[in-house]
């Protein structure tokens, strides 16, 4: 079930869980959804809202590799993070990261 593919209902509802404070986030969320929504799974739509539950800056932070998942200091903000699908995700996430 979790390799489905997200149906049009919940792409929205994540698209719009996705707004974010910092418009660096949103850019790089926005090339995320350009690039994967046609593909996009309902795990890593769970890895994606495991993201969103971070602060923007925590955010900002893992996607520009300025820190991976265990180095951030919240323990929450760790747990979230470091799900096998936030960690999938992540990798799609960060620039650079390799086309479908």
């Amino acid at each position: 079930m979790t390799h489905a593919l997200l149906d049009q209902r919940g792409l929205s509802k994540l698209r719009w869980r996705c707004r974010r404070g910092l418009l660096e986030n949103d850019l790089l969320i926005e090339k995320f959804f350009l690039r994967h929504e046609a593909t996009l799974t309902v795990s890593q739509a769970k890895g994606l809202d495991d993201l969103m539950a971070l602060s923007d800056n925590d955010l900002l932070d893992l996607l520009l590799r300025r820190k991976e998942p265990e180095q951030l200091s919240d323990s929450l903000a760790k747990e979230s993070a470091s799900t096998t699908e936030a960690l999938e995700v992540l990798r799609l996430l960060r620039p650079g990261a390799p086309a479908p």
